[in-house]
């Protein structure tokens, strides 16, 4: 048996490369994303089902490379070539995201935002599908924006850049000025066909979620899941992110350094967006400056404020703070720049909110009743001591920086790791009965508290959060 091993170590270690591996890491992603940028979003269910396919059977054969290769390799060894197959799989979730968009770049996006919930090679690549995702080439685009706006861009606009400064799921950003203007404008445009993917995407993955049809569930996680759809359907529709753009500038003063973007109705569509454009660094280029103490704490108090303000003063629902939508700028301002993922609280929901915070806040004895109220959970699932211990846990941890005395330290990623923790429980034993708004809710949890805790800010959640709610304007409905 000895004497075989080597000679079957070596017909591992043989085994093939792929091209985009043979070459640097860096130089594989600058490669894959130029290519990209002349590639139409593939549309149709089965076609992007089948890319998807695709691309999680080449993630799967990059660790199973590895774990064949690791058994005769030292430990040493081993995790190198794990942190390795880390960043190949990355590369290539990130080329199979960027060429989909989308729901599933959204996806893309959500594993970026949380530190030390997926490996750090795939938060530090997904991480460019905030906001440097691969544009698509304005070729591809020119005809959709005259289609939109009644004429070429360089006719509507002055200095029109065709080169996209930033890319998401959904669009790309462009730079012009207002036509006989001084104005810089950023420029929102919408990416041909992309309400149609994420139609066909909930399809493919409604039709996955078929067996749990035979759950007493269904009924609730079906809800849910037409509620994502919902609200990802209302994100391209650019005339609902103006009209949150507009009630969210006019929730901050001059004087408190959180500017939103003005809008420009004139030169604006469903499908095209145009907006103030604001001058800042995103998250990993403030961090790359090796900021200060007290600059960390400064933003990280004002992203609180944001988002804390527009939930209490306005009943907005803020359910995307990830770096991608958030600028920090040479001043010490905050830009605050993009408005597709909100929600306005429904009456009903607006109701239960305030009780659940009157009874967390001033009458805990309460709050399993209000969980079991906000879950909808029937007597059977009440009794269940498990599942209201992880409900509970949960919920303590997400008010965990709002009770607490004094600035709250998000340097200490213990405690983002353990609400992840919490949260993968739920779903993992299926805990995942609750009103479709707690989807953004948590959305909104996270994505605040992932942001302060990159930034290793000390911020007095709790003395914004009081200050916040006793200037608001939410009240039960009548």
């Amino acid at each position: 048996m000895a004497s075989t091993s080597p000679k079957i170590a070596e017909l591992i270690e043989a085994l093939p490369v792929e091209p985009e591996e043979a070459v640097a890491p860096g130089s594989a992603l600058e490669g894959m994303l130029q290519k990209l940028t002349h590639k139409q979003v593939p549309t149709g269910r089965f076609n992007r089902l089948w890319v998807l396919g695709t691309l999680q059977a080449k993630v799967g054969a990059a660790y199973f490379a590895w774990w064949l290769r690791s058994g005769y390799a030292t430990a040493d060894k081993r995790q190198q070539a794990l942190n390795e197959t880390h960043l190949k799989a990355a590369l290539k979730l990130l080329g199979g995201m960027s060429y989909l968009r989308g729901a599933i770049m959204k996806l893309g996006q959500i594993m970026a935002t949380h530190p030390d919930v997926a490996p750090e090679q795939f938060t530090d690549i997904l991480g460019r599908l905030h906001f440097e995702a691969p544009p698509m080439h304005f070729s591809l685009l020119r005809e959709f924006v005259r289609s939109e706006l009644g004429a070429d861009p360089e006719e509507v606009f002055d200095d029109f850049e065709p080169r996209a400064f930033a890319a998401a799921s959904l669009g790309q950003v462009h730079r012009a000025r207002l036509k006989g203007s001084d104005q810089v404008v950023a420029i929102k445009i919408q990416y041909p066909n992309i309400g149609r993917t994420i139609r066909d995407d909930f399809r493919n993955m409604m039709a996955l979620l078929t067996p749990m049809r035979l759950s007493g569930d269904w009924d609730n996680i079906k809800a849910q899941f037409e509620d994502i759809c919902h609200m990802l359907n209302m994100e391209t529709d650019y005339r609902h992110e103006a009209e949150n753009l507009r009630v969210a500038r006019s929730s901050f003063d001059e004087d408190e350094g959180i500017i939103v973007p003005q809008v420009f109705p004139e030169v604006s569509t469903g499908r095209v967006l145009t907006m103030e454009y604001i001058e800042g660094r995103h998250l990993d280029d403030f961090l790359a400056t090796e900021p200060s103490r007290e600059l960390r704490d400064h933003f990280g108090h004002k992203i609180s404020v944001a988002v804390i303000r527009l939930d209490q003063s306005k009943k907005l629902l803020y359910a995307d703070p990830q770096p991608g939508n958030f600028l920090f700028m040479a001043d010490g301002r905050l830009g605050f720049i993009d408005f597709g993922c909100c929600s306005l609280h429904s009456d009903e929901y607006l109701n239960w909110l305030i009780e659940a915070e009157r009874v967390y806040l001033d009458a805990p004895d309460g709050l399993r009743d209000v969980i079991v109220r906000m879950n909808d959970l029937s007597p059977k699932q009440a009794a269940d001591d498990a599942r209201m211990k992880v409900l509970t846990d949960w919920t303590h941890w997400a008010w965990e920086p709002i009770v607490h005395d004094g600035p709250f330290d998000f340097g200490d990623r213990d405690y983002f790791r353990r609400g992840a923790e919490l949260y993968g429980k739920a779903v993992k034993k299926r805990y995942t009965r609750s009103h479709p708004s707690s989807t953004w809710i948590a959305k909104a949890i996270f994505g605040l508290r992932a942001m302060l805790t990159r930034l290793e800010a000390r911020v007095d959640m709790g003395t914004i959060y009081h200050a916040e709610r006793k200037r608001g304007v939410r009240a039960p409905a009548s």
